[in-house]
Parts: structure tokens; sequence; C-alpha cells
């Protein structure tokens, strides 16, 4: 099977890139789940091809994810490790199917671990606006950090697509960023007002003197002047975070969580807002449209005709 089955993942990682246009970083994460599975595989003594995997095995696959510890005795893998490497597993064993190797899907009807989805984390309003605020100095590096906070927390970017934007990509007359998501899927996020001058100050009287002589399309640099980190990005958001009395409540995602429940918040359509966050699914805008018992109490008591407080029936007496 050793052959075949090596094969068979090197046509569907090849399918993975071209078909699919995976990014690298989703890619990575789909080999090491299926290596992982080859292995099992192996260990297992299947060496008749890929037909003699049958749903026992790869419910016997799933038992052993959730079995596994680590020397400490921990659990090695999460639930959601769990559940994303029985994603691959399918989605492999489906493109065996439509190769003409596989009658049926072996691990369709095996159950993944239930997943549980929180509310992203996001600040609210009054804290993004200490954060926002949270860079001192006119020097070049300060300007550049309150345009990254801006832009982060306007456009709802990712920090790895910030940190990838080129001049090309600004549009400051229309307040406009062309942005590259996951998936090289193209999409465009505005820029408010506060955000469009904290760019249009960095662009003239900051990032001319971070670049130097050195010739560079990025958008934002470092003190040596070339493109800025994902992780240089990241920082800056954290030190701005401590500085706003915030240390503990920031990951990379936070101003991009943020921006899409204020949004949410004040009555954005929920289609614009997987439009500008670039979600290829409705279902993962929805998460943020879950909403605490206190706020949904708040909002039914100013909302429901029969829910207000002293609300009277006919003839004066209280409804019940």
């Amino acid at each position: 099977m050793g052959d075949e089955l090596d094969g068979m993942l090197a046509e569907y990682d090849t399918w993975l890139k071209v078909e699919r246009g995976l990014a690298p970083n989703s890619l990575a994460a789909y080999r090491r789940d299926l290596r992982r599975y080859a292995a099992y595989l192996r260990r297992r003594g299947i060496t008749g091809g890929i037909a003699h995997v049958d749903e026992p095995v790869v419910a016997a696959y799933v038992e052993e994810l959730k079995a596994a510890r680590t020397d400490d005795g921990l659990r090695r893998y999460k639930e959601s490790s769990i559940a994303r490497a029985l994603a691959a597993v399918r989605s492999f064993h489906r493109f065996c199917m439509e190769e003409g190797l596989l009658d049926t899907d072996p691990s369709e009807e095996v159950g993944a671990p239930r997943v549980p989805q929180g509310i992203p984390k996001a600040l609210t309003e009054a804290e993004v606006e200490a954060l926002l605020d949270a860079v001192p100095g006119d020097g070049p590096r300060p300007r550049r950090d309150r345009a990254i906070l801006e832009v982060l927390y306007a456009g709802g970017l990712r920090i790895s697509e910030l940190v990838a934007l080129d001049l090309g990509d600004v549009d400051l007359y229309d307040g406009l960023v062309r942005v590259l998501g996951k998936g090289s899927k193209e999409r465009i996020a505005p820029l408010g007002r506060t955000a469009r001058e904290a760019v249009g100050d960095y662009l003239t009287t900051a990032r001319p003197e971070l670049a130097g002589r050195r010739a560079t399309s990025a958008v934002f640099l470092n003190a040596r002047g070339g493109r800025l980190t994902r992780q240089g990005a990241w920082l800056i958001v954290r030190a701005a975070g401590d500085r706003a009395g915030l240390r503990g409540r920031l990951f990379p995602h936070v101003l991009r969580h943020s921006c899409a429940t204020h949004m949410l918040d004040r009555g954005a359509d929920i289609r614009v807002v997987q439009e500008l966050l670039g979600h290829a699914s409705l279902s993962t805008t929805q998460v943020y449209t879950k909403v605490s018992p206190e706020r949904l109490r708040a909002v039914y008591d100013a909302a429901h005709p029969r829910a207000r407080t002293g609300n009277r029936g006919p003839a004066g007496k209280p409804r019940r």
C-alpha cells in the first residue's frame, strides 16, 4: 500500500495546491494531518490498497487521537485538532472516490468531537479607543504604529494581510485598501476618516524616513526600511495594549474581532460584515451575532412591546 498511498497523497497534494488554491499554512496543516493518518494505516497493516480502509478503521483512528497522551499524562490533541484531522481524512477519501479508487467514503459517518464555538473575544468600544490612543510621540515609528492600529480596526484586517499591503493597494482618495486574504482571495476593505488620516500622515511624513534609500513597495516598514513582519506588527499591537492597560486581553486578531462585533452591534448587515472580513461562509461570520444574556435582556426590554416595565393592559391592569 505504501507506493499507492504515497502516490495518492502526492496527487491529492497537487490538487489542493492547484485546484483549491490553498494558502501555504493551510496546505502544511493538511500535509501534517495526512502524514499522521498514513502512518496509522501502515501500523494497522493495511497493505492492500486504499479500498481496504473501512469505517471501523477510520473510527479507530479518531479514538486513537482522543486517547493520545503526552509524557505528563495530558491530552496530546485538542478537540479542534482532532476535528481538523478528521476533516483532512474525509477530504482525502472524497478525492479518492472522485478518482475511482473508492466506491464509498469510509469516513462519512464517523463522528467528529464536538468543538465548542465560543464568541471571539472583542474589546469594548472604549477599550479600542484607549488602544488607539496608546501610541505617544510624533516620530516615524509612532506615526507608523498609529496607522497600523487604525487600519486593523477600520478594515478588519488580519495582521498577515496588513503586513502584505503594498503601496498600490492603498487608495486614500476613496478610502479603500485592496487586501489579499486566505487562499489568495482578493477583497476591498474601507478605511474610515481617522484611519485614512493616520495612513496619510504615515505615508507622507514617516514612511520616507523609515525607507531611507531602500526601495520597497511595502506599506508598513520596520526600522531598517524593510517590510514589517507579522511578528513585528503583533509586538506593536501588544505594546500599545500594555500601555492602555489591556495586558492579557489582547491576541493577534483582537481588532479584527472588535471591528466585526461593533459593526453588528450598531446594526450592520451580516453579509456586509462577511464581505468586509473575507469570510467564505456566512456561518463563520455568524459567530459574531451571539450575544450575552445581559445584552439580550437589554435589547429585548427596549424592543419588545410587552417587555417594558410598567406596561399596562386594558383598564389599567398590569399585563401578566
